[in-house]
This record gives structure tokens, C-alpha cells and sequence, in this order.
């Protein structure tokens, strides 16, 4: 049986707002869940995230696109990037991560794939 499933990001499954500064809206498609972050100018993952996940640096593996804004990425090792619009990036756990310039970053994430078997 041939199907499209669709669902879209105006009205989310989902809407969070974690922690501040940042929105965090959830969609979910045949088992692939899609996240559109938006994370405004002076956001830090240090300074807002970390109080709450109590770990010294981020511990999640990222797979990231960048629509709009930039977005700097430190590793625990020191290694760094600027995120760009247009950019696909593939983060390891251990990095620190903020909002670069006066411009909101708005990205999308790849949050789970669910297998499906038939």
C-alpha cells in the first residue's frame, strides 16, 4: 500500500519551552520525529541548559540543520565550528553550544527514527 504521511511545523504535535530563551516545537511522521528549535540571541547551552541536565557539558549526540542564525560549537577537546545557514552537522557528546550575533538560530534536529516491520 502506498501512503504520504505530512504533518507540519504550524501546528506542531508539540511546543516546549525547556528552558529560556528557547522553544522546541515536535513533529512526528510514520515514526520519524523531527524537532524545529528556536533559540534566541544570548542563548548558551552552559547557562541555560546545563542547571538542568546537571552534566558539565552536553551529552547528546546532535544531527542538526541550520535554516537561519549561527550557532558556535565547542567540543570538550577544544575543537570548534560556527554553524551557518545551509549547514548539516553531526555533533558528539562533550560540546557547549550558543547563539551567535543578534539573529534567533532556527534549526532542525532529528530527534528518533522508530522502526517499522511489516
Amino acid at each position: 500500500m502506498t501512503s504520504i504521511d505530512r504533518k507540519n511545523f504550524n501546528s506542531p504535535d508539540e511546543t516546549k519551552t525547556p528552558f529560556e530563551k528557547g522553544k522546541i516545537e515536535t513533529v512526528t511522521v510514520a515514526g520519524v520525529t523531527l524537532l524545529r528549535e528556536t533559540l534566541q540571541p544570548g542563548w548558551k547551552w552552559s547557562e541555560h541548559v546545563k542547571p538542568n541536565v546537571k552534566t558539565n557539558s552536553c551529552q547528546k549526540r546532535h544531527l542538526k540543520y541550520i535554516v537561519s542564525g549561527r550557532q558556535k560549537v565547542v567540543m570538550d577537546d577544544g575543537t570548534e565550528v560556527e554553524l551557518v545557514p545551509g549547514d548539516f552537522a553531526v555533533i558528539e557528546p562533550g560540546h557547549d553550544a550558543w547563539v551567535v550575533g543578534d539573529d534567533p538560530n532556527v534549526l532542525f534536529e532529528m530527534a528518533a527514527i522508530e522502526k517499522h516491520i511489516k
